[in-house]
């Protein structure tokens, strides 16, 4: 990796057309191929990585860039699962951020990604800073706020890997990006431009969100969306769920949990039925995540679900971003995936993949996969 992760020490401290989604939290994984002689898809093959520019930034493959926008933070993630934080005898220091994970995870499968948000003026700025470079994400759209420190997160680990959070963001530099300091000529040359939806939480960053996407949207870009909820971040649920669903029809892809839809269907079950009340008329592509199970897939067209790999998971950061970052890097290559359901299968089987080596290592930056990685797990079990 990378990354080299440091240990701090603290005392305490069907065929019909629905909606289809992955969480964060809990991860899709893939089918476990039949045979080692398994002869990969066309769309397992990537092109090269971004070319380096004379600043020592990559330079973007504008035919099949994916522009991530958000936060980009620091994980604490425990050195020992199953203990609350303030038990905890010292975490390991990760960089993360839900839509910076998808950047660099697109990266390391051989693609090309920028990444669009602010940290602070600090050491852990920069060190984020850094982290983009030596992964070859364009950082043209990054911004460093004088007045607010980078976003931290310590992370409880559950003995089954499954995470609770808590944030230091008072507020954080990722809150004060505005509108005027986006890098709008970086979004409308982009293939697809992903986001989440933290930064609609408070202003400034909300206008400067909603400013992007219809940047994004006005190029023909197409639209990412992973809602990726963190209630303690919001006023309320009330007011989480008005947010989330506020930009809810833009979006041309959503990527979605099982938990996400009770949530936002205010306790339905997550069954195909509840779905589809969730697929609005310009949506393309729904993925539904279900776990180690694997994911639901919808479009106007067909829909199905493709099984899980199940893994013996360490910690579940970063997961269902390195699925998303799967998935983007081959239809960043290929939109045709939107149509072909044989394709997008092959795509969505990949993606699960990714998910299913992330969950084996601690922290989120740090565990995303390698193309060669996830071609091997397709080959081969993963245990």
């Amino acid at each position: 990796m990378a990354l080299n992760s440091t240990c701090l020490s603290f005392s305490l401290f069907s065929n019909s057309p629905p909606p289809c989604s992955s969480s964060s939290n809990h991860l899709l994984f893939s089918l476990k191929p039949s045979s080692k002689s398994l002869s990969l898809p066309p769309c397992f093959r990537f092109r090269g990585k971004s070319r380096a520019s004379t600043n020592g930034l990559p330079e973007s493959d504008d035919s099949s860039l994916v522009v991530c926008f958000g936060e980009m933070l620091i994980d604490f993630v425990p050195t020992s699962n199953g203990l609350s934080l303030a038990e905890a005898p010292a975490f390991k220091k990760a960089p993360g951020g839900a839509p910076a994970n998808v950047a660099v995870g697109i990266s390391r499968l051989g693609g090309s990604s920028a990444f669009i948000g602010k940290v602070g003026d600090d050491e852990f700025g920069y060190m984020l800073a850094n982290i983009l470079k030596e992964n070859n994400v364009n950082s043209d759209g990054m911004r460093f706020d004088p007045g607010a420190r980078t976003a931290l997160a310590f992370v409880t680990l559950k003995k089954d890997g499954e995470r609770e959070f808590m944030f230091y963001r008072n507020p954080s530099a990722d809150m004060l990006l505005q509108e005027a300091e986006l890098d709008i000529d970086l979004i409308q040359k982009a293939k697809i431009f992903h986001y989440g939806s933290i930064s609609l939480i408070t202003e400034p960053c909300k206008s400067a969100h909603i400013a992007a996407t219809k940047a994004a949207k006005d190029a023909g870009v197409i639209l990412s969306y992973d809602p990726n909820l963190r209630l303690p971040l919001w006023p309320s649920a009330e007011n989480a769920r008005e947010g989330i669903l506020s930009i809810w029809e833009t979006a041309d892809i959503i990527k979605i949990s099982e938990e996400e839809i009770s949530f936002l269907t205010n306790g339905e079950d997550p069954s195909d039925d509840t779905v589809r009340k969730l697929y609005h008329p310009n949506l393309r592509l729904l993925l539904v995540t279900e776990g180690p199970e694997g994911c639901r897939y919808y479009t106007k067209e067909f829909s199905g679900r493709v099984k899980g790999l199940k893994v013996d998971a360490v910690d579940t950061t970063g997961a269902g971003d390195a699925f998303v970052a799967g998935l983007l890097s081959q239809l960043a290559a290929n939109d045709s995936l939107l149509q072909e359901e044989g394709p997008l299968r092959d795509a969505l089987r990949f993606a699960n993949a990714c998910g299913a080596l992330t969950v084996m290592e601690r922290g989120a930056i740090p565990a995303l996969p390698t193309r060669e990685a996830v071609l091997k797990a397709l080959m081969e079990p993963v245990g």
